[in-house]
């Protein structure tokens, strides 16, 4: 099937746009300082897919279909890749999450509203993995031939200034023909993570310390005991936005974090949720995010990265500071550490994953039975994973357990290695005989001193071990 190219780019170098909703209007004004949406923007893609899943496992459950046929009749037999879809390997997304200000009477309005989240993801596809940067809000740029905080580009001139600006200030690589320095970009308003958890019935966030904080003027009343509380969208809104505690936006960062993994793995977990809010899912993103991405773009990229590590995608590396000072048009900004900074953006530039073998002698290096392993079944091929678990005790692994996990539409086998041991994850996908497999980087949660690797089995391991795919039941077994 031969698909369509990408759309030619107009005249000043932007990609077409496409809006979901009415976009939020460039200008000056007064921010009320929320960054509780970090984490949304990153999780964009996998909230698409939590979306066609639902449908997808209603289907299966209804009908008995298999997951295969279930999909076909939702996704097209054929999603072109998005090498294909953007014409290169690799694009840079520039993600910006704005605020409401509120008038006299107290009604929202997003005219004035800064860029209080400003995030760069780097979307890499031979290795389907992502690479994500924060940028600090104060952080000192010149906007405008201004020297002020970098926030103010969007307030001041929209998307385009604040694609200039914000490349400018990490050195990316402009286009050549003297377009945008990002490929994409994606807005979201600060109502996003609160309409989206009131579409999927709330969630169940345990609070570790007593938070009292009201501000009238910003519409923000907090006030949480410690213990378990179920929160609606406002509560897990208000809870993000907290800094009034001992390490202020450290804590609060960790706060956004911690809410948007629990959402996203309701969304995983609970598919009747999703079926059953699929209204309220789809127009919480309709009306909170503007993008430039188009319905075939988007659709290439959830379909791409479908089998992505939700903890990876809600990571960013922030580029700190060694000072501040005053300055007249922005107040006190914050003068970035530019080593870091330089560091950080050239990880952001360079290669993803392992991108050559590794060579023989540093994968025998490693010992299989100095090595513990999760084996999880997401394939949806009863019996795959005590298939793998069989054949990596037999090479000498120490399988700790095998069961099913979070759910079974893994086409690709995920091998996501807990410790920085080196070349672990290439060793064992090297002897499961799968090239196919994604190896993740090491998380570092090693539990004590064990080598441990958690081994998500896809239906890519039956078709290198050429075995016949039988229908997945609605409950496969291990």
């Amino acid at each position: 099937m031969v698909t369509d190219p990408p759309p030619p780019m107009p005249p000043n170098g932007e990609p077409p746009r496409r809006r979901r909703s009415e976009p939020p209007q460039p200008g000056g004004g007064r921010s009320s300082r929320w960054r509780a949406i970090l984490s949304y923007t990153g999780g964009i893609i996998l909230i698409l897919v939590g979306v066609v899943f639902g449908l997808i496992a209603y289907r299966m459950i209804t009908t008995g279909d298999s997951f295969a046929k279930s999909a076909s009749h939702y996704v097209p037999v054929y999603v072109p890749p998005p090498a294909t879809v953007f014409g290169k390997d690799r694009i840079y997304i520039v993600l910006l999450g704005i605020d409401f200000n509120y008038d006299d009477k107290g009604m929202p309005y997003s005219k004035g509203a800064r860029s209080d989240t400003i995030m760069v993801a780097g979307l890499d596809f031979p290795t389907r993995s992502l690479k994500l940067i924060s940028v600090l809000r104060d952080s000192e740029a010149i906007v405008n031939g201004h020297d002020t905080k970098i926030n103010e580009a969007y307030s001041d001139g929209g998307v385009k200034l604040a694609d200039s600006v914000i490349g400018e200030f990490l050195g990316m690589p402009k286009n050549p023909a003297g377009g945008p320095y990002f490929d994409r970009y994606v807005v979201v308003n600060s109502n996003g993570l609160k309409d989206f958890v009131n579409a999927i019935g709330g969630i169940d966030v345990p609070v570790a310390q007593q938070m009292d904080y009201d501000d009238n003027w910003g519409n923000l009343h907090i006030h949480f005991k410690p213990g378990m509380h179920h929160m609606n969208g406002y509560d897990a809104m208000a809870y993000t936005r907290f800094r009034h505690d001992a390490c202020s936006d450290p804590c609060r960062t960790k706060r956004q974090q911690q809410v948007i993994h629990i959402t996203m793995a309701k969304l995983k977990a609970n598919k009747f949720n999703d079926l059953l809010h699929i209204g309220q899912l789809i127009g919480a993103l309709n009306k909170n995010v503007m993008t430039n991405l188009t319905f075939d773009e988007e659709k290439s990229l959830a379909w791409a990265f479908k089998d992505a590590n939700t903890a990876d995608l809600s990571k960013a590396e922030t580029i700190g500071y060694v000072d501040t000072k005053d300055t007249r048009y922005g107040g006190e900004v914050l003068i970035p550490d530019e080593a870091q900074k330089a560091k950080l953006v050239a990880d952001l530039l360079g290669p993803y994953g392992n991108v050559t073998p590794p060579p023989q002698t540093a994968l025998q290096s490693v010992r299989p039975s100095a090595v513990h392993v999760i084996v999880q079944n997401g394939s949806g091929i009863s019996g795959l994973a005590g298939t793998v678990s069989a054949k990596l005790e037999k090479l000498g692994y120490v399988v700790d357990s095998v069961g099913n996990a979070d759910t079974f539409g893994y086409d690709t086998t995920q091998i996501r290695p807990a410790s920085k041991v080196p070349y672990v994850g290439e060793r064992v996908r090297a002897d499961l005989g799968v090239p196919t497999a994604a190896v993740a980087p090491a998380t570092d949660a090693t539990p004590g001193p064990r080598t441990l690797v958690t081994v998500i089995v896809g239906r890519d391991y039956a078709t290198a071990a050429g075995s016949a795919l039988p229908t997945a039941s609605a409950a496969p077994l291990r």
